[in-house]
């Protein structure tokens, strides 16, 4: 069995490479396997610092069991939805086709040109609670692919050409007048746990762009932004000693949080405590909840040549075994004998402008020349790594090494934002030079004509 993974760029494909699976990375070759052994397609979705991802890890895909049965009757296919974007988007898309609870892991059974017939997220190695085990799920998707084919193509075809039908944009319709966004701030408004903040009940996101929007809305909106990072801020979701925050909590009081902490909520709740400071009536503790935030982004996610990592694990080894959380819920005296959870340490393009931008704007405000001098070393970095000579950008990285994935929109947007932030802030011209220019070469290669899209298709070409 070839070992595809070792070498990857994707921290989340390197830590499945000892599986007894025989993976396949994303890309036309394994498709072209799935077309010459007429079996469907496992298509694995997740990433490296995910919990359910690593408990799926452990339970069913390190089981030799469970591995006899992807490889005889499957082509099994690891996709880090950090490094893939497109590829995430696709299939969460068919998904939710197939379950309302849609995240990750997701598992997803295509046919060898790539269209869905069955997805769903995270499948336990014994049924419970009406979920089915993963062995149940994998002996009946190949039962349906021997003896009801003509049943998943129809399945495939319709999920599919929903998925386009809905894809369609509309340019006929402008953008939202005063009216349409004080609704939106009114309804956001009703939706609030008056007692614990946030908006719904549990499981808890901190929202970061909905922080934004509010509190650029002024008013009622920028009032409701303040209570909701307050509350947020006071709570478990934050990190009372290194000062990042959590993922999402799952009770409504944001208390036992999913540990792993992400570059992209981090930047943006950071952009959200800048932004509210702005202005006379500043409250006092945005000040000190910016400073943990910086100080997490500085000393924790800050990798030694400038970039930022994609996030840390919520897992780490204590006494000798994996502990979800254990770290976090130590002081500060209780974490210094231990090693801190790992880093996803690929730098994403997108992701770090957003963090230069957040550092930028918050050295700014709060006379913080440290996150001024942060967001200037990862910018430089990027700028010599990750911007090719041609103008366009490399998505990810992993120790100085490109990833073959193609970089979105996301990225030019996010990275030019943040490097316009950093010319504001440091008077150098150049960072919005070098914005302009990335958002040139975006708009030069929008107007080429492309056929890519998500999913390889029977030519090596890649087909919606």
């Amino acid at each position: 069995m070839a070992n595809r993974l070792a070498d990857a760029v994707s921290p989340y494909l390197r830590a499945h490479a000892d599986n007894p699976v025989d993976w396949y990375p994303w890309g036309e070759e394994a498709f072209a396997d799935a077309r010459r052994r007429d079996v469907p397609v496992l298509v694995s979705i997740g990433y490296a610092t995910c919990h359910w991802c690593h408990v799926m890890a452990r339970e069913s895909f390190s089981d030799p069991a469970i591995a006899e049965i992807l490889d005889d009757g499957f082509v099994a296919i690891k996709v880090d939805r950090e490094e893939h974007p497109e590829v995430d988007a696709s299939y969460l898309a068919a998904a939710s086709a197939f379950t309302r609870q849609l995240g990750w892991p997701l598992t997803v059974f295509a046919r060898p040109d790539g269209r869905a017939f069955y997805a769903g997220t995270y499948f336990p190695p014994r049924a419970q609670q009406g979920i089915p085990s993963f062995r149940d799920v994998l002996e009946a998707v190949g039962e349906a692919w021997r003896e009801r084919r003509d049943d998943l193509d129809h399945t495939a075809e319709a999920v599919g050409a929903a998925i386009a039908a809905a894809s369609v944009a509309r340019t006929d319709a402008g953008l939202p007048d005063r009216a349409a966004l004080e609704d939106a701030v009114r309804e956001l408004a009703d939706d609030e746990d008056a007692v614990h903040g946030g908006f719904g009940s549990a499981p808890k996101f901190p929202v970061a762009p909905v922080l934004g929007f509010l509190a650029a809305a002024g008013g009622t909106g920028r009032a409701l932004a303040i209570r909701t990072l307050r509350k947020m801020g006071a709570s478990p979701l934050r990190d009372p000693v290194e000062g990042g925050f959590f993922r999402y909590a799952t009770r409504a009081d944001w208390s036992e949080p999913h540990y792993e902490r992400m570059l992209t909520d981090n930047a943006l709740l950071l952009e959200v405590a800048a932004e509210l400071s702005t202005g006379d009536d500043r409250p006092v503790f945005l000040e000190a909840l910016a400073s943990g935030v910086v100080a997490f982004l500085t000393d924790r996610m800050q990798l030694p040549d400038g970039g930022f990592a994609a996030a840390q694990d919520s897992e780490s080894t204590i006494d000798g075994r994996r502990d979800e959380g254990g770290y976090y819920r130590r002081d500060a005296a209780g974490r210094a004998p231990l090693e801190p959870p790992a880093l996803d340490a690929k730098l994403l393009t997108g992701w770090n402008g957003l963090a230069i931008g957040a550092l930028a704007r918050a050295g700014q405000v709060f006379g913080d020349a440290e996150a001024i001098s942060t967001a200037r070393r990862a910018a430089d970095r990027l700028l010599v790594d990750h911007v090719r000579g041609d103008g366009t950008l490399v998505r990810a990285s992993l120790d100085g090494r490109a990833s073959s994935a193609p970089a979105t929109l996301e990225d030019t947007g996010m990275l030019a934002g943040g490097l316009v932030r950093l010319a504001v802030a440091t008077g150098e011209a150049r960072y919005a030079v070098a914005a302009r220019g990335l958002v040139d070469a975006a708009a030069e290669t929008a107007a080429a004509p492309s056929s890519r899209s998500a999913v390889p298709a029977e030519d090596g070409e890649e087909q919606a």
